[in-house]
């Protein structure tokens, strides 16, 4: 190689070094100039926004949007609660217009409209109790409850538990047994209701009622009316004892309370009502001001146990003594207990039942 080839070979070298950087400053401004006009779109874009929101706040959400698109739980849950209050305030908006135009046309206004609920919206039921009926008259006057409604019989309650009871369920007793008068808790001692029910008949009392447990929570109600039945299964759900409660009365006193019975309108209804009835003594002792609410709603019969005080003409003071507790009926048997070979009345059944929510049986 010659000497005189090395100086134009370094020439080369030189202007394609030149090159590179020239080009590598060209691609610098290129991605300078695009970094510029994205802020720049994205502060239009802000401002497009702020000038809609500006123009139209009432459409804060479009017609398409669906919270489930944010991926953000806290944002999700931000934009939930405006959406429920934007709701909410239109509802407002709507009633206070109908208040004003019905104030505006005073006695034109048209009669308001009635809210659709599952109870308005019950589907009939041919067994439902006409109260002036001649023949429910007539069963009442023959049915195993008729000696007690005659004044023949004063209710006697024995009340007693399943094998073993916890101690819930055994305060549970003894506080259902303030509740109902004559009311006597006795231990079970692992005998069979077989064998309880006629030592029941033979000392006098007219019901035996059974508290069994799963868990070590009251669960289940065997209500039996003595000597000829019926025997009701019911189901136990959402119990308060006294201490659980919150703002109640003292305890309460030994005296007979008066009892309400709320929207027993079948013929199966009808029956159960005449059997929580018999429970209580005929005459209440109104001195005492105690009040037991057996109320039916949806099939879901709700305890309550009050005590009342009438504070001037139009103001009652209620308060609420305990326990509380629902029942739901799972069976009525004809007769005394007898779970191998008893006629049943009627059995809830879930799946053919429950098929429609808008049909009560009782």
């Amino acid at each position: 190689m010659d000497r005189a080839d090395l100086p134009e070979k370094n020439m080369d070298f030189d202007e394609e070094s030149k090159q590179r950087t020239l080009k590598k400053k060209k691609g610098k401004v290129k991605k300078s100039t695009k970094v510029i006009k994205s802020e720049e779109t994205i502060v239009k874009k802000d401002e497009t926004e702020s000038a809609s929101v500006d123009a139209a706040p009432e459409m804060a959400f479009p017609p398409t949007f669906s919270v489930s698109e944010i991926k953000n739980k806290q944002r999700r849950h931000v934009m939930f609660m405006k959406y429920k209050l934007e709701k909410r305030k239109a509802r407002m908006d709507i009633r206070k217009k109908r208040k004003k135009e019905r104030e505006a046309l005073g006695d034109k206004a048209p009669p308001k409209e009635v809210p659709k609920t599952i109870e308005n919206q019950r589907v009939y039921d041919e067994t439902t109790v006409d109260p002036g009926d001649e023949e429910v008259a007539f069963d009442e006057g023959t049915d195993e409850f008729s000696s007690y409604f005659n004044r023949l019989t004063n209710p006697k309650v024995l009340i007693t538990t399943s094998d073993r009871p916890k101690t819930r369920t055994i305060m549970f007793c003894n506080q259902l047994a303030t509740v109902i008068p004559d009311a006597h808790v006795y231990y079970r001692r692992g005998l069979a209701l077989k064998r309880i029910i006629p030592q029941c008949v033979s000392r006098g009392f007219t019901y035996l009622m059974v508290i069994n447990e799963d868990r070590k929570v009251p669960n289940g109600m065997v209500l039996c009316h003595l000597p000829d039945g019926p025997t009701a299964h019911f189901k136990i759900s959402n119990v308060r004892l006294r201490k659980e409660m919150k703002r109640r009365g003292k305890e309460p006193t030994a005296h007979s309370p008066e009892v309400i019975l709320n929207n027993f309108t079948t013929r199966l209804g009808h029956s159960i009502g005449r059997l929580f009835a018999a429970l209580y003594p005929h005459d209440p002792h109104f001195v005492g001001r105690q009040v037991a609410t057996f109320h039916n709603q949806r099939d879901f019969i709700f305890f309550r146990f009050h005590r009342y005080i009438f504070k001037n003409e139009k103001r009652v003071g209620i308060q609420e003594l305990g326990p509380r507790f629902t029942l739901k009926l799972r069976s009525l048997q004809k007769g005394s207990f007898d779970s191998k070979f008893g006629e049943y009345e009627w059995v809830h059944k879930r799946h053919e039942m429950d098929a429609c929510r808008r049909k009560f049986h009782l």
